[in-house]
């Protein structure tokens, strides 16, 4: 999303903001400054709220009238409305954050050509799905339905993201190729419609004598319901009929992901994303959105990719490319096919407000909002004090089942889940780079041809000519045995990796606790990984085919993974898939604990058939989708938990045997009896907060502070807001062709100014500033690098040869400007045009 304001003739794009927006000013209520305030925070750990309450509130209207009452201090939905958020903007008891990572899309169901009943879908053929990019007009969605509180979006990245930045001649080239032409969207469909035997007969499309209807699902609780009337409204308007259904998430997800899309509930599905977190290398969307590896529901086991994007998907999640050079081919290469293919319709990339009172401070992402904000429970709080209770208003709550393997993927349940736990790396909310929070270093060691960099010094980079796994290193399971695989038993030769990454771990590691007080072991990080390797085991009762796919890509680019030291906890994880950045590597690679005990109770009642991990699974089994928080699964984990308590259970008994003795295994069942019997369900964790107590029915749930957690209560608060650049370009509106090519300092010059509030931005922190120069017929053609002229001015001087040869017409310069303090880019635009000398057009 961009900034859009119109200067005279000049468009100035800045930040990546969708409206003229007053950022809210710092916070008028008493400081943490007193000596008591400072007192307690320094004593303090863990979190910095007592108790934290969820409330089910999906009206957005509503929210800033129940900040000024004082019922609610914050909410998890971001604020898209624009009259809500001029509210919300204009109010002083509340505050708010921006964010940009959310998008809206069109899903589109790919099978057929024939449904379980015998009708017609059109959308399983390919290019009806192309075309409908040019029926939609996104400009119209962006600025009358979203009401100027969005950008455009024609592509899988993100506008708001690096990689857009990175490949802004090719995407520009996609964008314009892929414009608004309801025409020519009409000629395609009708040529493919009767391709499949459809015939329009009185202006409506019929296929074995019935009318061909589509079922458009739409979600009701924000802008997504009018952006679902309008594009049924178009179909209607081509000889379709449209079935409306206008459903809630909850109600929606039943059918769009939980159900097989060859039965023919849906057609078309009004989808909406969030990156809950800056995305530096979006390499992976094409896997993750287009092909059956991205998720193991129905939907997505039925897309089929043409060869050649399968395999140029697959190649960039594993990263399997020699230099940066080939990286960009690739992606400009696949984000051809993705429009291609268009199993999603991009629509928008949206502007949030993440709504919260005026004395509540938080770390928010600059992707996810406050929903997907990973530092939210390590810095929420009150400015004037320490401790307190808060409730937030959330429009989803338990919208599908909570398990640690294959649970909810909702936002905000995600969001409350990330308040129990405590990863061993969490990114940073402006950059996207990962910081360490249970690693004490990491050493990354890569092949020499391998591209990669280091931004930050608590890990190290080092190449090798080439890297060879230990034979000792566990590279398998059989699940016959009941035991690991070494690379020696499984390979005859050496093995190499193009990567390798050794965690070394905080000393005290496993003198914490989870929130149930069972210290940490290493069995919580040897059985998640045993568990990968089940799941895609067909001899196993834990076998799941939806995870195959997923497993299949972590096969192909795993070489080994080696307990190197037990005490401190030292692990090399070999692999051939990098990233551009050592800190993303370390932070997929570095394992990362789970409770066995509770994972043990999922496991058992798996292995029985009574409840499933997966909703693929728990769909073709007819048996409930695993929830460890509420409804009928938790009566079934207790009575395994009873079981497991009379036998002294352990989930693998012949590898964990060495890690887990006796006492252990009943100290663990006999702390999570006791938790379920005070708490009433099995969700424990090791953050924060811990889950106290769940309410479905009222629609709420309540997080009460760890109190053992081990770290100092303002650890993380050193992030507060983020440094977007303020661009401003400034140059000609018009051009006589005959002297821009010679004026040097006039006529050809153009002007950059980049500000962060009103200053100049320090040059040390600006990554790059490129530009873009289109003639009138949307063609690139030039593009260059700015001239730093003094600090926060630019010059950028196009080629007299290029503006000679531009001709008549209007013109477009765009500039893109990247920082090292945020992640994502700032644009601006200037439109000029190009006349004949003396001011006058020849007459034709």
């Amino acid at each position: 999303m961009r900034r859009l304001l119109l200067v005279g003739a000049t468009l100035i794009l800045v930040g990546v903001v969708a409206v003229a927006l007053r950022q809210p000013a710092p916070s008028t209520a008493p400081a943490m400054g007193q000596d008591s305030a400072e007192a307690d925070l320094r004593s303090r750990r863990g979190a910095l709220v007592d108790q934290v309450v969820f409330t089910r509130e999906d009206e957005a209207g509503r929210v800033t009238g129940l900040i000024e009452a004082g019922t609610h201090q914050v909410f998890t939905q971001g604020i898209s409305n624009p009259g809500i958020f001029h509210r919300l903007r204009d109010s002083l008891a509340t505050g708010y954050d921006l964010s940009y990572g959310t998008s809206s899309e069109l899903t589109l169901n790919p099978t057929g050509p024939e449904l379980a009943d015998g009708t017609l879908n059109p959308f399983h053929v390919p290019a009806i799905r192309e075309a409908l990019n040019r029926l939609v007009d996104r400009e119209h969605i962006a600025q009358e339905l979203y009401g100027g509180l969005a950008e455009p979006r024609f592509l899988p990245l993100s506008t708001a993201f690096p990689d857009y930045a990175r490949l802004a001649a090719v995407v520009r080239e996609l964008e314009l190729r892929y414009a608004h032409d309801p025409d020519a969207a009409r000629e395609v469909i009708h040529r493919e419609m009767a391709a499949l035997g459809a015939q329009l007969r009185e202006g409506v499309w019929h296929y074995a004598s019935e009318p061909v209807r589509l079922i458009a699902l739409i979600r009701t609780e924000d802008e997504r319901r009018q952006v679902g009337d309008y594009v049924a409204n178009l179909l209607e308007a081509l000889g379709f009929v449209v079935e409306r259904r206008y459903r809630t998430a909850e109600e929606a997800s039943r059918i769009w992901i939980a159900t097989d899309p060859r039965a023919g509930r849906w057609h078309l599905y009004t989808g909406g994303w969030i990156s809950i977190e800056i995305q530096r290398d979006q390499a992976e969307v094409f896997s993750f959105y287009y092909t059956p590896r991205g998720r193991a529901e129905p939907l997505w086991q039925a897309y089929q990719p043409a060869p050649e994007f399968d395999e140029l998907a697959d190649r960039l999640q594993r990263r399997d490319y020699r230099d940066w050079e080939e990286r960009q081919a690739m992606m400009a290469r696949a984000l051809e096919l993705a429009m291609q293919d268009s199993a999603r319709i991009w629509l928008v990339d949206q502007l949030n407000a993440s709504a919260r009172a005026a004395n509540v401070e938080v770390a928010v992402d600059l992707a996810g909002g406050l929903a997907g904000s990973a530092l939210w429970p390590y810095t929420l709080r009150y400015a004037d004090r320490v401790g307190g209770r808060m409730v937030f208003g959330t429009p989803g709550l338990l919208t599908e089942p909570w398990n640690p393997v294959a649970g909810s993927n909702w936002i905000f349940d995600q969001m409350i889940m990330r308040a129990t736990q405590d990863p061993v790396a969490l990114p940073d909310p402006f950059t996207g780079l990962y910081r360490p929070q249970r690693i004490e270093h990491a050493a990354v060691t890569v092949q020499e041809d391998v591209t990669i960099a280091r931004t930050l010094d608590w890990l190290s980079v080092s190449t090798a000519e080439e890297i060879v796994v230990p034979e000792a290193a566990w590279i398998d399971w059989d699940g016959e045995a009941g035991r690991f695989v070494s690379v020696g038993e499984a390979h005859d030769a050496p093995v190499t990796a193009r990567t390798r990454v050794r965690v070394r771990y905080d000393e005290e590691l496993f003198e914490q606790r989870w929130h149930d007080g069972s210290p940490l072991s290493l069995a919580d990080f040897v059985l998640p990984w045993i568990l990968a390797f089940a799941r895609a085991d067909e001899a196993s009762r834990l076998f799941d085919p939806a995870y195959l796919p997923t497993f299949e890509v972590f096969q192909r680019h795993f070489r080994g993974w080696h307990i190197v030291s037990r005490d401190p906890l030292v692990i090399e994880v070999y692999s051939d898939q990098g990233f551009p950045d050592a800190e993303t590597l370390v932070a997929n690679r570095a394992p990362a604990p789970q409770p066995w005990h509770t994972l043990a109770l999922g496991i058992f009642a798996e292995r029985q058939g009574e409840l499933a991990f997966s909703s693929n699974k728990a769909d073709r089994r007819r048996v409930d989708w695993m929830s460890l928080v509420a409804g009928p699964s938790v009566p079934i984990l207790a009575r395994h938990l009873e079981r497991a308590r009379e036998r002294t259970a352990s989930p693998f008994p012949g590898v964990l045997d060495e890690l887990l003795d006796e006492d252990e295994i009943a100290a663990r069942y006999r702390a999570l009896a006791d938790w379920h019997a005070k708490r009433g369900h099995f969700w424990v964790g090791n953050g924060p907060f811990l889950l106290d107590s769940v309410h479905p029915v009222a629609g709420s749930l309540v997080l009460e502070r760890f109190r053992d957690f081990p770290d100092p209560a303002d650890k993380w608060l050193g992030f507060t807001r983020p440094a977007i650049p303020e661009l401003e370009l400034d140059g000609p509106l018009v051009m006589e062709l005959g002297t821009a090519a010679g004026n040097e300092g006039g006529a050809a010059t153009f002007r950059l100014a980049v500000t962060l509030e009103g200053e100049p931005y320090p040059p040390a922190a600006i990554d790059r500033v490129q530009f873009l120069l289109f003639d009138g017929h949307g063609t690139l053609v030039e593009r260059g690098e700015a001239e730093p002229r003094a600090p926060g001015r630019w010059r950028i001087a196009p080629s007299p040869a290029t503006l000679a040869a531009l001709g008549v017409g209007a013109n477009r310069l765009e500039v893109a400007v990247t920082s090292h303090r945020v992640a994502l880019p700032a644009f601006a635009s200037h439109v000029f045009a190009t006349v004949p000398p003396g001011g006058t057009e020849a007459s034709p």
